[in-house]
This record gives C-alpha cells, structure tokens and sequence, in this order.
C-alpha cells in the first residue's frame, strides 16, 4: 500500500524525523486559506503515487496567498502519468542550501534491508542508479540489530563533512530505519533530505510504501488507504477471491493459478505480445468467479483481444466453460477472445462451449499466438 506525500510526512514526525508540517486541502480554496494560515512563502504539492511531480508542473511556489489559489486550481485535476489530481499538500517552504536522497527498501537479492544515500538528492534515484551507481553508498541493515549509530554516521560522513550536520543525518538515518520496521514498510524514501541555510537538515519529501501481507499487523493503517482507480479494481477483484493486477498491455489474461499466469505472461511477451494483467481465478474456482473475472478484463479499454488459459486440476473445465457463458450472456464482448481449455473435465467444458459458438484450444503457445494475432488484426482495424 503506497501512502502519499502528506500521510507518509505525518508518521516520519511521529518517528521524530523533522519534516514540514503542512495542509493537504481538496479545493483551490483551502489552499488559499492553508497559506494564509502557514504565512507565506509555501509550497502547493500535487499529491499523488508517482515521482516527476515537478517536471509535470505539479510542484509550484506561492509567493501570496492568491498565487497559492492560482497554482492549486491549475494543479488540481490535473493528469500526472496517469493519476489525477485530487489532493494538495500545502508546505511552508523553506530556504534550501544542498539537497540529499535517503531511503530504506529490501535488497531481495540478499534478502535483507539496506539503507541508500547519495548526495544526488532531487532526482531520480533509479535515474542515478542507471547512470552515476558510483554516487549511491549501502549499508544492508540486520533485521534483528536495525541500523546501528555508527553505521549511520560512515553513511552520514558520505554527505556531510560538518560534524554537526553527521550527527543530524545519523540521526534521521536510524530514525527513518525505525519507522521503516515499525510499520512493516517496503520502503522509505526521503527525496530530497535537505540541508537548509541555517543548517538544519529536513525531510521535505516522504514516501512509504507498507506491505499489505503485514497489514494484519497495523490494522489502523488500512485507514490511510486512498486508492486509486487501478488500486480499487484491484481491492474489488480481492472480495471476489480473484487475484488482479492491471498492467500496460494489450492481451487481456484469465488464468487459473498463479504459476500458470506467469507463465501465461512470459509466453505472450515470447511471441512479441504484451499481457494486460495478472489475473488469477484460484484452484477451485466457481462459474460467478469466473463472471467477475470477465467483467474485469472488458473493464479495461486497453485490451484488445483476451486469452482464457485453463489448466484443470482442482479446477473444473467444465465450471470455467458454465461461467464463461453466464458472463457472456450479460457482457457485450467487443474484441475477440481465445480459450484453452484442458485437464478436469475438459471435454465437458469443450461441449459447452462449443453449444454456444465457442471453440477451444488445447496448447497454451497456440492459444497465446492466436490472441496477439487477433489483438492486432484489431489494432489495425481500428
């Protein structure tokens, strides 16, 4: 579960990290009066999950008040790689002398948590990574010690020479190491970590990302759940017992377990086509599963063709074929649509099928071919 800017801020202060203390307003507005209240100069943020706010023009300075209901009118609404606009983080702004990144996450590699700086704060850290990897330094953080002091000062010596200014980043370091395994976070990134003129240093940016298998955990977390229209579908698939996530292709997937819908994604992507979505309709899946499933997939304009891929052990052919044709007799289906069928009851569910117009395939490479193929007919089409 990603946290946006003004939720992610409020728990570093509770872990003693300083940040901001801004607004998040909904209205140009209360932006108006967020500023009013700071005193201004401030600082009107788009609040959403991605980076590039300020290359999108979602990150602007107010000088006065009227300036900050100008700038968040223009920002509210406004599309940034796909999210739209929909809240605004008013800070105080602050006069900043140097910039720093600093962030936890798990090296899955390794299998362990390691903290990151570098002294290229204000970018891209993956930007960084893929072009200057000598500016970032590690320190792999045991799970059981944490982040030990002297550990964050080497990292901190990587920053700073001004001891004063060590020993404030150290301290932020294992602060934000805290709050990282406090929450059951996946990560925690301060971008930038500033060091202001007085010499101060302050988060002025925060990002959290909690993983929801610890939610359990955390239950007043879920509370802090602002979805976003990909991220409610998701949640909607979950009540239903299926398991989606939406990706950026063309070739809309129903499969039945989850090691066969990585499979069935990998040999899309092999024959130059590209999957639309994880979704998995589970083991013992059942005709009203299957109904929701094709909901799902008609939902998303992107899809162009849609490939059904079942292996039948615990799940019977014959079920997947009944709750197809439930689904299809309340969808009007506008692209054209695959099957594979075979294993539990196979030749049953390739009857039923075939009663209503419906042919089935029974090898996965063909079924997959034969909706790239489709999809760009479609295309083409179109």
């Amino acid at each position: 579960m990603k946290l946006e800017e003004f939720q992610a801020k409020k728990l570093f202060r509770e872990h003693g990290i300083p940040a901001p203390d801004g607004v998040m307003v909904t209205s140009a507005a209360d932006g108006k009066t967020a500023a009013l209240a700071l005193g201004c100069p401030v600082v009107v943020k788009a609040q959403v999950k991605t980076g590039g706010r300020g290359k999108a023009g979602g990150v602007k300075l107010a000088r006065t008040p009227d300036e900050a209901f100008s700038a968040a009118d223009s920002i509210l609404g406004m599309d940034i790689k796909g999210f739209r606009v929909e809240r605004l983080l008013i800070d105080p702004a602050v006069p900043i002398a140097a910039e720093y990144y600093v962030g936890i996450t798990i090296d899955r590699k390794r299998k362990i948590p390691v903290m990151m700086v570098s002294a290229s704060g204000g970018m891209d850290i993956e930007k960084v990574a893929a072009e200057t990897p000598e500016k970032i330094h590690f320190q792999p953080v045991h799970p059981e010690r944490g982040l030990r002091f002297f550990e964050a000062k080497k990292l901190a010596f990587r920053l700073f020479s001004d001891s004063r200014e060590v020993m404030a980043a150290a301290s932020i370091m294992v602060k934000l190491w805290k709050c990282f395994n406090d929450l059951d976070a996946t990560l925690a990134e301060i971008n930038p970590l500033a060091r202001l003129e007085d010499g101060s240093i302050t988060a002025l940016d925060a990002k959290i990302v909690l993983d929801d298998n610890a939610l359990y955990r955390h239950p007043g977390m879920e509370e802090l759940r602002l979805p976003t229209p990909s991220e409610k579908k998701e949640l909607g698939a979950k009540s239903h017992g299926l398991s989606y996530v939406q990706l950026e292709g063309e070739i809309g997937c129903m499969v039945n377990g989850a090691g066969l819908a990585m499979a069935t994604m990998d040999v899309i992507k092999h024959l130059g086509g590209t999957p639309a979505n994880f979704l998995d309709i589970g083991g013992s899946s059942n005709p009203e599963k299957v109904v929701h499933a094709m909901e799902l997939l008609v939902s998303d304009s992107n899809v162009k063709a849609i490939f059904i891929n079942v292996f039948g052990g615990i799940t019977r052919c014959d079920d997947v074929a009944n709750g197809l044709v439930q689904a299809l007799s309340g969808i009007d289906l506008e692209v054209p649509m695959v099957v594979r069928l075979t294993g539990t009851n196979e030749e049953e569910g390739i009857r039923i099928l075939a009663g209503h117009g419906i042919t089935a395939l029974k090898d996965m490479t063909r079924g997959a071919a034969e909706a790239i193929r489709l999809a760009r007919e479609g295309s083409v089409g179109r």
